[in-house]
């Protein structure tokens, strides 16, 4: 039987490359000039800004966005939490990469699939989600309506088998 798998993930290397193209920006740009801004890539793969005050980190934040963006990394994958700023004016601001489908999105990705009346079955496996169906027809419809539905994270799809 066909199949193919739906999963949500961002390309490390985009990220790495976006980063680095970012940091080279940075180190040219005048009013970051003698500037303590920072672009650091912690090990749990999130993104941590630092900046003297919350003006420069809204730059970077700016230079980030626009870098990954370019880098057709898609932004729906990238959680911008609230921006950290201390009493002596410091500022930071964590980027979280959603990696695989999360519990409730894969859900709702589910019910829509139940509720769609195409001849397919779908089965949750550890952050993705698979899809079967007895045609390969079906598999592609389902595709489209999954395109054409926003669920608010990238959707990729992955080994279509026949």
């Amino acid at each position: 039987m066909p199949s193919f798998d739906i999963v949500s993930e961002v390309d490390r290397q985009e990220i790495l490359n976006a980063i680095d193209q970012a940091r080279r920006e940075l180190a040219t740009r005048f009013d970051f000039k003698g500037s303590d801004a920072k672009l650091e890539l912690e090990k749990d793969g999130n993104l941590r800004l630092t900046a003297e005050d919350a003006s420069r980190l809204k730059g970077l934040r700016e230079i980030i966005i626009g870098r990954l963006a370019k880098r057709n990394v898609d932004l729906r994958n990238v959680d911008q939490k609230e921006p950290e700023i201390s009493p002596l004016g410091h500022a930071r601001q964590l980027l979280v990469f959603k990696q695989g489908l999360e519990g409730d999105k894969a859900k709702e990705i589910s019910k829509f699939l139940k509720s769609s009346g195409l001849k397919i079955q779908s089965t949750l496996q550890d952050r993705q989600i698979r899809v079967t169906g007895k045609k390969r027809d079906d598999l592609q419809s389902t595709i489209g309506a999954l395109r054409a539905k926003d669920f608010g994270v990238a959707l990729d799809f992955t080994n279509f088998r026949d």
